[in-house]
C-alpha cells in the first residue's frame, strides 16, 4: 500500500497538470504577451475553454492583426468565430485591404464572410481585377446572317455591394443579352465584323454592373465569326410551307371538280331515266286514246307517216353534212 500511494499521487498530479494546462494555456499566453497582445489568462483563455472555443486560432489571428497595425480585439474575433465565421480569412482580408487602402472595416469583412463569400478572394479581386470568359454567344443581324461572338469581361469586386449583390452568372447573362441586342439591331452583319468594338461600347454603356457585387472595367470582344444564313433558311422553310399549302388547295379544288363532275353525270343519268320513263308513257297514251275514241286509225297512220318523213329528213340532213365534209377535204389538201 505504501508503494502504490506515491504512484497515485504522481498520477493525480500529472492529471491535474494536464487539465490545468488545457484550461490555462500558459504557452499561448506567453506567446501573446511577448507579441504585444493583451490576453487575460482567466478572463480570456480560460473563458474561451469554458465556452468551448479553441483559443489558439483566436490568439494567433489577434497576433497577426497586431503585427499589421490593425486594432482588433480578442473579443471581436471570438464573437465572429462563435457566429460561424472564418477568423483567419477575415484578418488576411483586412491586412490586404489595409495595404491597398481600400477602407475595409472589420464589420463589413465579417458580414461578407458570414454571407458565405470568400472575403480574402474578394479583396484580391478588388486589388487585381478578374477576367471572366463568356461562352460563345449567337445572335442574328437584320439581314438574317448569324453572328457568333465571345467576350472577355474584366471585373473588379465592389466591397460595398458584395453583401446581397449578384454573382458572376448575372454579369455573364447581362453581357450576353447586350451582345444579342447589339447584333440584332445592326442592319448588316458586315458592320459588326468591321467594328466589333462597337459591341463593347454599346454593352458597356448600358450599366450592366448595377446591383451586382462587381464593377465592370472593360468588355473586350475576343472573337467574332459568321454563322449560318438564318434568313435564307427561314425563307426556304416558308416557301416549302407555302408550296404545301398551294398543293393542298389545288388537291381540294381537283377533288371538288371531280365531285361536281360525278354529280353532273348522275343528273344526266337521272334525266335520261326520266326521258325513257316519259317515252314509255307514249304507247300507253296512244292506247288510251284508241279506247276513248280520241284517236282514229287514219290519225294514227298519219302520225306514223309524219314520223317516218321526219326520220327520212334527218337521215338526208346527216348524209348532206357528211358529203360536205368529204368535199371540203380535197379543198383543204389543195
Amino acid at each position: 500500500m505504501e508503494q502504490i500511494f506515491p504512484l497515485i499521487v504522481i498520477g493525480g498530479t500529472l492529471i491535474f497538470v494536464f487539465i490545468f494546462l488545457y484550461y490555462v494555456p500558459l504557452g499561448l499566453w506567453i506567446t501573446a504577451y511577448f507579441s504585444g497582445v493583451k490576453v487575460g489568462i482567466f478572463s480570456d483563455l480560460v473563458a474561451m475553454r469554458l465556452r468551448k472555443v479553441p483559443p489558439a486560432p483566436i490568439v494567433k489571428a489577434a497576433i497577426t492583426a497586431h503585427k499589421a497595425d490593425l486594432p482588433l480585439s480578442v473579443a471581436k474575433l471570438e464573437a465572429h468565430f462563435l457566429a460561424g465565421g472564418n477568423v483567419n480569412k477575415v484578418v488576411q482580408a483586412l491586412i490586404s485591404a489595409d495595404k491597398a487602402n481600400l477602407g475595409l472595416t472589420f464589420e463589413r469583412a465579417a458580414a461578407i464572410d458570414l454571407a458565405g463569400r470568400d472575403v480574402f478572394e474578394a479583396v484580391q479581386i478588388s486589388v487585381n481585377p478578374k477576367v471572366i470568359q463568356t461562352p460563345v454567344i449567337t445572335a442574328v443581324a437584320k439581314d438574317g446572317i448569324q453572328v457568333k461572338a465571345n467576350a472577355r469581361v474584366t471585373v473588379r469586386a465592389n466591397l460595398e455591394r458584395l453583401v446581397g449583390g449578384a454573382t458572376e452568372e448575372t454579369i455573364l447573362a447581362r453581357v450576353g443579352e447586350g451582345i444579342v441586342t447589339t447584333v440584332g439591331s445592326a442592319d448588316d452583319h458586315k458592320k459588326v465584323l468591321e467594328n466589333p468594338d462597337q459591341i463593347s461600347r454599346v454593352v458597356l454603356d448600358r450599366g450592366l454592373d448595377s446591383g451586382t457585387a462587381f464593377e465592370i472595367l472593360s468588355i473586350d470582344i475576343a472573337d467574332v465569326d459568321v454563322g449560318n444564313n438564318i434568313g435564307a433558311a427561314l425563307q426556304i422553310d416558308q416557301a416549302e410551307a407555302d408550296l404545301k399549302v398551294a398543293r393542298a388547295k389545288a388537291e381540294e379544288r381537283r377533288a371538288m371538280a371531280v365531285a361536281a363532275e360525278q354529280e353532273n353525270k348522275a343528273k344526266i343519268q337521272e334525266m335520261q331515266a326520266r326521258v325513257v320513263q316519259a317515252e314509255a308513257e307514249v304507247p300507253k297514251a296512244i292506247a288510251e286514246a284508241f279506247r276513248s275514241g280520241n284517236l282514229g286509225i287514219m290519225d294514227y297512220y298519219n302520225m306514223k307517216n309524219i314520223m317516218s318523213d321526219t326520220d327520212m329528213r334527218q337521215s338526208i340532213a346527216k348524209g348532206t353534212d357528211a358529203t360536205d365534209k368529204i368535199d371540203d377535204e380535197p379543198t383543204r389538201k389543195k
